[in-house]
């Protein structure tokens, strides 16, 4: 089993920044990649960013946030950021961690954390 934690969601205006955390605990070694995911009223959810926990550290990016937003980990503690920059409106949703987690790549699901924008 994997825990996830998400922090750092808040109102911002257009244009401004914020940076997301996920914090993980329990089968941590069992971790596969880390995505965040994001969910506005109406609409369906949406993958934005990924990152491998292997030593390639490879990363994917919707065309939707590519240029703007940066995932990135620290091992160490057991994070993966979400840095978004530039942000607009539509960049309003609840955003989820996702890990994707051993053989059978399971995946848990943080609890989520609200981001919006105003104009």
């Amino acid at each position: 089993q994997v825990h996830l934690v998400e922090s750092g969601g808040g109102s911002v205006q257009a244009g401004g920044s914020l940076r997301l955390s996920c914090i993980a605990s329990g089968n941590i070694l069992s971790i596969r990649a880390v995505a965040w995911f994001r969910q506005a009223p109406g609409k369906q959810r949406e993958l934005i960013a990924g990152i491998t926990t292997d030593t390639d550290n490879r990363t994917n990016y919707a065309d939707s946030v590519k240029g703007r937003f940066a995932i990135s980990r620290d091992n160490v503690k057991n994070a993966v950021y979400l840095q978004m920059s530039s942000l607009q409106p539509e960049d309003t949703a609840v955003y989820y961690c996702v890990a994707v987690a051993g053989v059978e790549a399971h995946d848990f699901w943080g609890q989520g954390t609200q981001v919006t924008v105003s104009s």
